[in-house]
């Protein structure tokens, strides 16, 4: 198949008008390929080993949801140069799906809804809020991924849930319009966490987000390559 057609597939399920300024210039197809693709392969980030997994499956793309050029390069040396060798090298496209992914149906968010098995859910301005009938134990073993708490949650509730890094305060507080009993994202700031109006739950970045890759991956047919990052809780 001809990129031009996968793309408009991917458009239509992330239109880019959705993406926030933030995303300017850092979605879509971000590095160019063969243009005849065969295999489409899936993953949150473009890491070394996402791009050897792709490679080695002779995939043609690879779609994400973070780019890995977040800033202008000016540079092209150390890791960034290793990382696009090995991208080169495969002849392989990578397209960025980001924000555009966060707001869209069946999304980030909604896959995160899913997986919680949230009901009775309502849209926010970014996120779910709905029903939760899980334990915080049993929420941690759906994401497969250690929960701190702030404030004391109690589980079953309704709570507001936002893939990736969505301890906003004005979505906190949209959530708790919703009546919202508590609040999931990730990448938690202390002065966040003192001003919150709910408790909060917090889990990793990749714990949140990657469900939705993985979703639309199977969706789609395609190979999803999970490349979590290494991590450890000490107590």
């Amino acid at each position: 198949m001809d990129i031009g057609d996968v793309i408009q597939d991917l458009e239509r399920i992330a239109p880019p008008d959705r993406a926030e300024e933030m995303d300017t210039g850092r979605i879509g197809l971000i590095i160019e390929g063969r243009r005849d693709i065969g295999k489409v392969a899936c993953a949150l980030d473009v890491t070394l080993p996402v791009v050897r997994a792709a490679a080695a499956m002779d995939a043609g793309l690879l779609v994400v949801h973070h780019t890995p050029l977040w800033t202008p390069v000016t540079v092209v040396s150390g890791p960034l140069a290793a990382l696009l060798r090995e991208i080169l090298s495969a002849d392989l496209n990578v397209y960025v799906m980001h924000t555009n992914f966060d707001h869209a149906e069946g999304g980030i968010n909604d896959a995160l809804a899913s997986l919680l098995d949230l009901s009775v859910t309502g849209r926010m301005s970014l996120g779910i809020c709905g029903d939760c009938s899980l334990t915080l134990p049993e929420i941690a073993r759906r994401l497969a991924a250690p929960l701190i708490t702030w404030g004391r949650p109690s589980l079953p509730c309704r709570i507001g849930v936002v893939g990736g890094s969505g301890f906003d305060l004005s979505l906190i507080e949209e959530a708790a319009a919703l009546g919202a009993e508590a609040f999931l994202s990730a990448d938690l700031k202390h002065a966040a966490a003192r001003a919150s109006p709910l408790p909060l739950l917090q889990s990793t970045h990749y714990a949140l987000e990657s469900p939705g890759m993985r979703m639309l991956a199977g969706r789609m047919g395609w190979e999803f390559i999970d490349d979590p990052p290494v991590t450890a809780v000490w107590t």
